[in-house]
Order: C-alpha cells, then structure tokens, then sequence
C-alpha cells in the first residue's frame, strides 16, 4: 500500500487512498484505527485491509458515495488503549465521521468521550454488550449482534447437539478466552445460562503475554475433561489454542470458537489435527462475489491494495473488515438520504447508523448478495440480535456447518438492558438521551 506517514504521540498514523483535502466538506473522513503490529497483528491486519480495499474500490468505481470521495487515515493502535484514545484524540478535530476501535479495551475508552463529544462508535459485532440499548447509548453501534447474542447461539448449538438444553443439567462447558475486557465480556451471561439450564461452567483465562504458552490451560482441560469448549480468542491466541487442543486429544467437534477465533490462520497451524474445529461466522467466505470481485480490478490489480497475494482476498476476516466498510458505506448513503446532504457530519452520521437497514435485496445490489443476513438498526437496539451460523474446519477449508441461528432474545435482552443501566449508574452523571430518533 502506497502510504505516507507521520508520527502522532506514540501512535503511527498513515494516511490512505487520496491525501487529506484542505476542507472537511470535500470529504468523507473516517479515521481507522487498526493494529499491524503486534500480537495481534496476524488478525488486524487483513480487516484492515478489508476495510480499506473497500472504500479504495468504491472511491476508483464509483466516485465516493454519493459523489463525495472517502478519505481515510489509519492510526496504529498495536491493540491497547491508551494508544487507541490517542489515535482519537489525534482525529478527533478533523471532522470524523464514525470511529471503529477494533478493540473492546479501546471502546470502553471512547464510548464516554464519544458520546460527550457527539461522534458515533461503531464497534461491529464487539465491544460493551449493553451498547446495543439505544436509549442509554445513542452514538454507539455495535451491528449486526453482541458478544452476548453470539453465546447464547454457542450453548444453543450445544443444547441442540446435546439432546435439549434441558439436557445440559449436569454437564461441564469450558470457557477459555483472552484474559482481557474482550474475552471476559460474556462471562456474566455464560454464569447466568448456565445456572438456568444447570450446567457447569470451567473458566481457562489466558494473559495476554501468555497467549503463545497455553500449555497449563489445557493440561487443565485434559484433567477437568469438561463436555465441550468455547474460546473467545484473538490474534496469536487462536492457533496456540487449536494447536493445544489438538495435542491433548480434545474432540474438536465439541470445540467452538467466536467469529474472532475463525479465520484460516487460526485454524491452519494446527494441520489435521484441526480438523473438525468450530465456529461463528456472520459473513461469508470466498471471493466470488461481485462487490469483492470490483475489489480485485479496481484495486489489487491496479496495485492499490497491501494484499500481496490474491489468494487472502476473501478470506475470513478480510471479509470481515468488507463487511465493517460496508456498514460504514450504507450509512453515510442512509445518511445522505435522510439529509438531503452529500457530505455529512457526525450527528448526520449518527442518523444514518440509527437508521441502517441493508436487505436481501441490497446486498445482492450492492454486489454482495448472501455476503451476510440482512441488518436493521433501530433507535432501540444499536445490534439488532442478528442470526449467524457455525462454520466447520474441513483441513483446509471452512464450510458452512449449520443453518442461520437466531440469538436468545428473551434471555439477552433483560442482561443488556440492566447491564445498560449498571453502566449509567456507575458512570453517573451519564447523559440523558436528546437525540430524536430518524424519521423514516
């Protein structure tokens, strides 16, 4: 990727695409923070890219949206927060649009800036649970589910495979997750199903500087022998941890990983022994799909891209990263209708992720049709508890191992909105909502 960069604090900013115009109003500016370096590189890097292939191929094809160009500046974050909040604070004056912290350590740093400074979050598919209660928090947006929807879809993939939730009375399920904000945010639902449904929970937490050294952990899970595994990973935690399972003989079919811990790289180190490994996925894999197909002609081919081989383009979380442009694009669009304006501002763009809905029939015309399920957000509910399905490692592919599974609504739902309320109280004097829902 052709970049220049500058040092800002003690984070590397680069900027991308086209150079930062003299005027906010000729632009679309999203800052991205992201992580190319680090131990959680191997899983930053190709969202990035994603990301920004993205909106390169939108800007080369089709102008911009709307006629107006998308101007992005990347800011290394190496995962941590601190120099999250510093990449912010750097962007923040530039007429930012919408932030994507790629980090739950990072969100939970902005969410009480943004929202006092009135710039939208968005924090796809990650970040603090309770986000998703519009009410108590109007400029953050975490589409197209919450950590805790996708666990409830985990242990209902077990009780389904298990003969019945009822049937997991007596049953023992490990959780082992990265010992940060991140892997520790479905805990409190994963305590609350299991005494409902009577299982027992056996909780594995690895530290961040230990991710690559997992051996005590699951020569624990060799002795608890628990009946299943879920693993909220990420970066180089993922393949250590199918590697581990593997050597100890873990029934991989009984091994489920977030959409975080399911890419290629996570699963391929492992060689066969990871055959079989689960996880969740809400985007599709592969290239074949004429929106990622504009991404290789406009774009890689043209030498505008930091993919160095064709092959990763399609790949999990490169997909990952498309489908977090693509929220970000139908917004502004979403936006750009509800306004009447080409260029927006961040309240403008707070309105159009409120009011974000992307169809059936908008993904396939937008070139992405059965790229992901359908999205609607709404002033009440910033996720919108969207359906996913399991993915399988074949050896050397994923394949698709379920249908769509619907999150438990009647369980996560009365968790978020008193998780909602716990965040306001503590962070009291919490800001009353005034923001009026988009008029559709």
């Amino acid at each position: 990727m052709r970049v220049n960069t500058l040092l800002v604090g003690t984070a590397m900013m680069a900027l991308v695409a086209t150079a930062l115009p003299a005027a906010a109003e000729d632009s679309l500016y999203i800052p991205l923070l992201t992580y190319r370096t680090g131990a959680f590189a191997g899983s930053g890097i190709p969202i990035a890219d994603g990301m920004h292939d993205y909106f390169k191929m939108l800007n080369a094809r089709d102008g911009g949206i709307g006629g107006v160009k998308i101007v992005t500046e990347e800011c290394e974050t190496g995962y941590t927060a601190q120099k999250g909040v510093e990449c912010y604070e750097a962007t923040k004056a530039k007429g930012a649009l919408v932030y994507n912290p790629w980090s739950t350590g990072i969100t939970l740093a902005l969410i009480p800036k943004a929202t006092q400074e009135k710039i939208p979050v968005l924090s796809m598919a990650y970040g603090l649970s309770a986000a998703a209660m519009g009410k108590s928090f109007p400029w953050v947006f975490n589409p197209p589910l919450t950590y805790w929807d996708g666990l409830s879809v985990a242990i209902k993939y077990v009780g389904d495979k298990t003969g019945g939730l009822d049937k997991l009375k007596g049953k023992t399920i490990g959780f082992i997750y990265l010992d940060a904000p991140y892997g520790k945010e479905p805990i409190p639902l994963l305590e609350g199903l299991a005494k409902d449904y009577g299982f027992k929970v056996a909780k594995y937490p690895v530290p961040a500087d230990k991710m690559q050294d997992q051996s005590s952990q699951w020569l624990n899970v060799q002795q608890d022998n628990p009946d299943w595994m879920i693993m909220w990973g990420w970066g180089a935690m993922n393949p250590t941890a199918v590697k581990e399972a593997a050597k100890v003989g873990f029934p991989m079919d009984k091994f489920i990983g977030v959409w975080w811990s399911g890419s290629e790289d996570d699963a391929r180190p492992a060689g066969p022994g990871g055959k079989g490994y689960l996880t969740l996925n809400f985007t599709a894999t592969g290239a074949d799909f004429p929106a990622v197909q504009d991404i290789v002609k406009h774009v890689f081919d043209k030498g505008n891209s930091s993919v160095k081989e064709k092959s990763k383009i399609g790949e999990v979380n490169y997909n990952k990263g498309v489908y977090n442009s693509v929220l970000m694009a139908e917004a502004i669009r979403t936006a750009q209708k509800i306004t009447g304006k080409k260029a927006i501002n961040a309240a403008d763009m707070r309105l159009g992720l409120e009011a974000l809905e992307i169809s059936e029939a908008r993904f396939k015309e937008i070139g992405l049709g059965g790229f992901a399920a359908p999205v609607k957000v709404t002033c009440e509910d910033h996720s919108g508890a969207h359906a996913v399905y399991l993915q399988q490692w074949n050896g050397t592919k994923w394949v698709k191992a379920s249908d769509w599974i619907t999150p438990m609504k009647d369980k996560v739902r009365p968790l978020l909105e008193k998780d909602a309320s716990d965040y306001t109280t503590k962070n009291a004097p919490w800001p009353a909502r005034s923001e009026e829902c988009p008029k559709s």
